[in-house]
């Protein structure tokens, strides 16, 4: 026996190179399923950050609405109160509107309230206003710098500022 036929019957390097080759493909599977649960996590922590932060916005907002309709109350025909908010919560924009009788998470249908949406995540959050608040019909304006403006023949509406 040669030592070229000694070597073409023995497959002992075959062994070798598939376990190589199997443990590459399951370090590459196990990578990428840690990456993907990694990345559904982040995600669901982004929406419960977006989620607290419009919170937190609506009832600082909802706050000042109510102030704002008790100076109108207390005999000034036109109040216009400046409500300085972040333009952006968790970096996704949002938007504020004032609704009639809202039916949200919590609501009964018949209470006025603040919704706030965010533009980037779908992330919604009802902040109910005071029931002897008084709205002007729906307005809607961007997050950020937003004027409240009350007027004693229409009631609250949201203006963005200038």
């Amino acid at each position: 026996m040669t030592g070229r036929e000694r070597f073409a019957a023995d497959d002992r390097a075959v062994s070798i190179t598939v376990t190589h080759v199997l443990t590459i493909g399951i370090t590459t599977i196990l990578i990428a399923m840690l990456l993907i649960a990694g990345s559904s996590v982040l995600e669901a922590q982004t929406d419960r950050s977006v989620d607290s932060s419009l919170e937190t916005v609506g009832e600082r907002l909802a706050n000042e609405i109510d102030n704002a309709d008790r100076m109108g109350d207390n005999g000034a025909d036109n109040v216009r109160v400046t409500a300085e908010h972040p333009r952006t919560v968790s970096n996704t924009g949002y938007t504020v509107e004032l609704r009639e009788e809202c039916d949200g998470p919590l609501l009964d249908g018949e209470t006025d309230c603040v919704r706030l949406s965010a533009t980037d995540v779908d992330v919604v959050v009802y902040v109910p206003l005071a029931e002897d608040v008084e709205i002007d019909g729906e307005s809607s304006v961007s997050g950020g710098t937003i004027e409240i403006v009350y007027d004693d023949s229409d009631g609250i509406r949201l203006e963005e500022a200038d």
